[in-house]
């Protein structure tokens, strides 16, 4: 069910959502946290629909909040909010409250939202899009436990790692790094097996626009203590993170992603193996990051002192580092 709430206020919004409650028997209770979605007017249904998957898993009230960004047509100076509350089968196992916010009524967006929290539940703010340059210090990420940003949706991904590591604050976290667990868990899997080799030379190759590929050569670089390069290529086939090179001793372990959702694992002494290596979708990313709402400690180091330690071995066919 949707309801359409045009030129409305705080106050209007909450009794509606009283009332569909009252009426419908729809329940906030167990409802676990309160999600905000910051994004443009037009660009908001893909983050809601991720949204609306993992609150499958993590039951929560998703409040939108949408304003005019540059590319928005026809855009007003006329102070205006229009609400849409959505629940039932067009919200997953949550509440979307959807806010179009326009002109000076979008200059105080923590107002907008303060009302319509879940009282007592933690507070997630995510910017699926353009994020603010210090998260913590903008006024949804003021009143938010955890901040959730994106740096492969900027401009300039691989400077959006800096700015990141430049404005960290605990609680932050970013779906660069929450895109990289199938494969950290499939190289600490590899390195867990014998002979136990220290490793003594790492190669990690990926797309110039991919910060996971930046992010995890700092990773393996702060964990193994070994010489690392990021190759960083561009071009019409260029996407993602394509593969990792471990040298040892005994041979080269080489992990690659050529094909979608399929890496190919190469061992010394052992047959090939093809695995199961997909990229993570925005639900998977989104779900993973609601599952723990204390800060991601480990984030923080590879974010604050893993990609400083990277600055100077990085090699870049783009000239993105030299």
């Amino acid at each position: 069910m949707i309801v359409d709430l045009p030129d409305t206020t705080t106050a209007k919004i909450s009794k509606a959502l009283v009332r569909i409650r009252e009426e419908g028997g729809a329940v906030a209770l167990g409802r676990v946290l309160t999600l905000i979605i910051s994004s443009t007017l037009g660009h908001e249904e893909e983050a809601i629909a991720a949204a609306n998957d993992a609150s499958r898993e993590h039951p929560m009230r998703v409040i939108v909040v949408s304003t005019e960004g540059p590319d928005t047509p026809h855009a007003t100076s006329v102070p205006r909010v229009d609400a849409e509350i959505r629940v039932g089968g067009d919200a997953g196992a949550s509440e979307v409250i959807v806010l179009r916010v326009y002109g000076e009524a979008a200059s105080d967006p923590e107002s907008l939202v303060t009302g319509l929290l879940l009282p007592d539940a933690p507070v997630v703010a995510w910017w699926p899009g353009a994020a603010p340059a210090v998260p913590a210090d903008s006024p949804l990420g003021r009143i938010a436990y955890r901040r959730i940003t994106d740096a492969s949706a900027q401009p300039d991904p691989q400077g959006a790692l800096q700015r990141l590591r430049s404005s960290y604050r605990p609680g932050d976290t970013d779906f660069a790094w929450t895109r990289l667990t199938l494969w950290r868990t499939q190289l600490a899997a590899v390195l867990d097996q014998p002979p136990y080799e220290a490793v003594t030379a790492i190669n990690v190759t990926g797309a110039a626009d991919s910060p996971s590929t930046t992010l995890l050569a700092a990773w393996l670089h702060m964990q193994l203590k070994a010489p690392v390069g990021c190759e960083l290529t561009s071009g019409p086939h260029a996407n993602g993170l394509y593969g990792v090179s471990l040298t040892r001793t005994g041979g080269v372990i080489s992990l690659e992603r050529e094909n979608p959702g399929i890496a190919t694992l190469i061992q010394p002494g052992q047959p090939v193996q093809d695995l199961s290596l997909r990229r993570r979708s925005l639900r998977d990313c989104l779900a993973d990051e609601l599952r723990r709402l204390d800060p991601d400690d480990l984030y923080g180091e590879v974010i604050t002192r893993g990609l400083p330690l990277l600055e100077d071995v990085v090699n870049s066919e783009t000239g993105v580092r030299a």
